[in-house]
């Protein structure tokens, strides 16, 4: 992007240097600088809708499989997605598109407790949106945030103020309210749902404790997010493999017509390729703008996730059911307005 954004300014020069006669001169300072915020808003708008679509569109895209196509094998679906984002990402660290740090085992040993955990978020993750509306899912997720912030005070002694944690008392309501009045209520996805959000919890801190150890094991002293993308779903091959076994999936492959139809291919692999969207498009919107945009615009954005899911999905739903999902979401976005301050 930075690349394009130069030729786009030389062309510009070059288109103001050749008017002749000097009819039409103007000073070069102003115009390039009226020229550089109208470009950066544009890329910021662009990378949040890019965005956007791409978070959205893979838990719709995962939510069609699981349930549209009746797919239950929700490691093996993780399993074939990280190997994607291997193929890929390794293609374009190896054509200098990307910058990766080499995978050592120094850094391998240090960031396997966080693989294991990434893994086991992947999988549970799977296994709650086969089973749960897209909706109730997006509102459970928000315990996720209650979680990590008492993590945050035991481990790390941060001290988050009142309205922090009155936005964490509504989500925890609105989670309670939410699973009362869920026409579709199913205990088992419920279940997984509740360990995802101790898992991804528990991501979250362990990968704020192991970084600066995890930076010291490569050779350049930094990890950025596509070395961190090719480290996670590199990992995570070998013990998904070995969780098909554990949990007896292949006989269910070898016996399922889903795998012998092209469409079916053509889903899942587009389900890998969002994947790994969603961290080049969540990179390059958090490089345009800041953490603080990218909070909340991540908090509004489940309010139209939510809302398509209900409509895709043609999920039963009551008005009790409906506003607690609103409830929700709308304490989300409160949380994140209160943590910016």
């Amino acid at each position: 992007m930075g690349s394009r954004s130069m030729a786009g300014l030389k062309s510009f020069r070059d288109a103001e240097i050749d008017l002749e006669d000097g009819k039409v001169e103007k000073d070069r300072d102003n115009i390039l600088c009226s020229y550089k915020p109208t470009k950066l808003r544009n890329q910021a708008l662009l990378s949040g809708l890019a965005y956007c679509i791409s978070s959205c569109s893979m838990i719709l895209v995962n939510k069609f499989v699981l349930s549209g196509y009746d797919f239950s094998a929700g490691i093996s679906l993780m399993l074939y997605q990280n190997f994607v984002s291997v193929i890929v990402v390794s293609i374009l660290s190896s054509s200098g598109v990307i910058s990766t740090e080499p995978l050592t085992w120094k850094l391998i040993k240090v960031w396997l407790p966080v693989n294991v955990i990434f893994v086991g978020m992947l999988i549970t993750s799977m296994f709650s949106l086969k089973y749960i509306n897209v909706a109730m899912v997006t509102v459970l997720k928000n315990v996720t945030n209650v979680i990590t912030a008492l993590g945050e005070t035991y481990l790390f002694m941060k001290h988050h103020d009142r309205k922090v944690w009155t936005a964490l008392f509504l989500m925890i309501i609105s989670a309670i309210s939410g699973g009362a009045t869920d026409l579709s209520f199913h205990a088992i996805g419920y279940a997984w749902q509740i360990i995802n959000c101790f898992l991804t919890a528990s991501y979250s801190l362990t990968l704020r404790r192991v970084m600066d150890t995890a930076k010291q094991a490569t050779k350049s002293g930094n990890l950025n997010e596509f070395s961190m993308v090719l480290l996670n779903n590199t990992l995570s091959l070998p013990l998904g493999l070995l969780l098909i076994f554990v949990f007896n999936e292949v006989d269910y492959l070898c016996k399922v017509p889903l795998l012998k139809m092209p469409m079916f291919w053509l889903v899942i692999t587009s389900s890998g390729f969002l994947g790994l969207a969603i961290s080049f498009t969540s990179m390059w919107f958090l490089h345009q703008t800041g953490a603080t945009t990218y909070s909340l615009v991540g908090s509004l954005n489940k309010i139209p996730l939510s809302i398509s899911g209900i409509i895709l999905f043609k999920v039963p739903t009551s008005m009790e059911n409906f506003l607690s999902i609103l409830f929700g979401l709308l304490a989300g976005v409160c949380f994140a307005k209160a943590k910016m301050r």
